[in-house]
């Protein structure tokens, strides 16, 4: 799955195949496509790079190389420098998460990337050509990341914005929420066996646990499948009267 405003991803004197191959990866686990290479010091067709990809080879194979940075974000309209330090340059500073939500409001632009070598990360003379540093909070008593960790990072707020992900669900398979009526019938047969087995021997106490239970199965979502195993255990088990004071 991709978006045709995917960000290009542009690594810049990229060191070591492996991280090469591990970049890739990382960028088709978010669906990014378009890897770009400034003057790599080891090839992303090695056997190195392919092995570290994990399946991402058609990222290495279709890679884009430049001998500089300016040559390679020239078809771009918007550039995103990746850096954990300040670098005391007067530029807009923000998050992946913003990031990836400005790419996405704005469709018809070109946006690119630059992550640095995994040494030094990026330069003053690359920095200085972007439009905006983005900067992934991270403990100021260490925050160094390598390649791969960095493109997996802004790679995934992109792709947590690009699908629009749910912050939560529920998975329930085939079956269904059970609705109130069924909850309040389940109980009303639980309520009667237990009555029957001589739980509620102390009337007085009896009303406190008939709340207790109903709030049990009331103060959450539970599946007709869950009812039913339920069901199935109540009407099995021999319950004798019991001998405890409740």
């Amino acid at each position: 799955m991709t978006s045709n405003n995917a960000p290009v991803f542009i690594l810049v004197n990229p060191q070591m195949a492996e991280n090469i191959g591990m970049a890739a990866r990382a960028m088709l686990n978010c669906g990014i496509h378009q890897m770009r290479l400034v003057a790599p010091r080891e090839s992303h067709l090695s056997a190195k790079a392919i092995a570290a990809s994990s399946g991402a080879d058609s990222i290495l194979q279709n890679a884009q190389l430049f001998e500089t940075t300016e040559q390679a974000i020239a078809d771009c309209h918007y550039i995103y420098a990746t850096t954990a330090r300040r670098r005391g340059m007067i530029k807009p500073i923000v998050t992946a998460q913003h990031a990836a939500s400005e790419i996405l409001s704005r469709p018809h632009n070109k946006y690119g990337i630059l992550f640095g070598p995994e040494r030094t990360g990026l330069h003053n003379d690359d920095i200085c050509l972007a439009n905006a540093i983005i900067e992934i909070p991270l403990n100021p008593e260490h925050c160094s990341l390598n390649l791969s960790q960095a493109v997996l990072l802004v790679g995934y707020e992109w792709y947590q914005h690009y699908i629009n992900a749910p912050q939560q669900e529920f998975k329930i398979g085939k079956t269904n929420f059970a609705n109130k009526e069924k909850i309040l019938m389940f109980l009303q047969v639980l309520e009667n066996k237990s009555a029957a087995s001589g739980i509620f021997n102390q009337p007085e106490k009896r009303e406190r646990m008939l709340i207790n239970l109903r709030n049990i199965f009331t103060r959450t979502q539970i599946t007709e499948q869950e009812l039913n195993t339920l069901y199935g255990v109540i009407n099995h088990l021999n319950l004798p009267n019991s001998s405890k004071n409740m």
